[in-house]
């Protein structure tokens, strides 16, 4: 089995490998869907995925065929799905062929409205040029009317909406001092492309139709907000770009074969007004402090 719909509390999703089915395009793993009781429409783009663990990146090696194998490597290298129960599933990706990168990404629907993220991952091999290993998930979002990401900066909320790809698309923490090295060559991307903007809290949200979607992150150190205006394609019904609300996680220093990872919670909800995106935030802290 390569994907199955869950459902708990007001969300149904369908959580998949890299295979095609239906109109869904092989080469896009994670959450293929997200609907809520209150809105039937898919937050994500229907032929890709949200959640979508995207890249594996030194900073050294790139395609130099454009093939692309390289660099979509979580896309293209073997991924198996597993149906955990009713609510939980989890995508293990043995080492890779190019970074040598073992990993676990497990879903867990928890209600009312909540898919809590859990990642794992174990590099095999010393396989990372530069020395740190970059990660990255893309999330495709339908044709919202406002593409922007929000979020807490300085005690002031903040809004990023890129004025084009790879413009200006990465948001470090305040306290982000690590500096990746990218080699001659390698090829312009939105990880290597910074936002002036800081930002103070592992978190960021969006709007869709009449709904807010809140990413939590457990942690500030390695986690890196991204965003780009078309990275989902065109929506063609509603004359509109579809963007990407992206995230990275950085691990400047490894060790072999120890294992490394994050938690995080995707939040889809009718429109919360930012009192209520508080306490949404503050429910996702105490839940990772127990």
């Amino acid at each position: 089995m390569a994907h199955d719909t869950f459902r708990a509390g007001d969300l149904t999703a369908v959580i998949g490998d890299n295979s095609a089915s239906g109109a869904h395009r092989a080469g896009y793993n994670g959450v293929w869907s997200l609907t809520h009781r209150a809105e039937p429409m898919n937050l994500f783009v229907p032929i890709v995925a949200g959640l979508n663990f995207e890249h594996i990146f030194d900073g050294d090696r790139f395609d130099a065929d454009n093939s692309r194998r390289i660099f979509f490597e979580p896309r293209n290298a073997a991924l198996t799905f597993r149906k955990l129960s009713n609510t939980e599933a989890e995508l293990h990706q043995p080492p890779t062929p190019t970074f040598h990168l073992e990993s676990w990404t497990r879903f867990t629907m928890t209600p009312p409205h909540a898919i809590d993220m859990r990642f794992r991952c174990r590099p095999t091999q010393h396989a990372f040029n530069h020395g740190y290993i970059g990660l990255f998930w893309a999330s495709y979002i339908h044709g919202p009317d406002d593409k922007s990401m929000y979020f807490r900066s300085s005690g002031a909320w903040q809004q990023l909406c890129s004025q084009r790809h790879n413009d200006e698309s990465t948001v470090r923490h305040a306290a982000d001092k690590v500096e990746l090295r990218f080699s001659k060559g390698f090829p312009e991307c939105l990880m290597r492309n910074y936002s002036p903007l800081r930002y103070d809290e592992p978190f960021f949200y969006g709007h869709f139709r009449d709904m807010t979607a809140i990413f939590l992150f457990d942690r500030t150190e390695g986690i890196r907000f991204t965003h780009s205006p078309s990275g989902g394609g065109f929506t063609k019904e509603r004359q509109t770009t579809n963007p990407a609300w992206d995230f990275q996680y950085i691990i400047p220093k490894y060790e072999l074969k120890s294992e490394y990872g994050f938690r995080m919670r995707l939040v889809y909800r009718p429109r919360a007004s930012r009192e209520e995106t508080l306490r949404e935030v503050a429910a996702w802290r105490q839940m990772t402090k127990d």
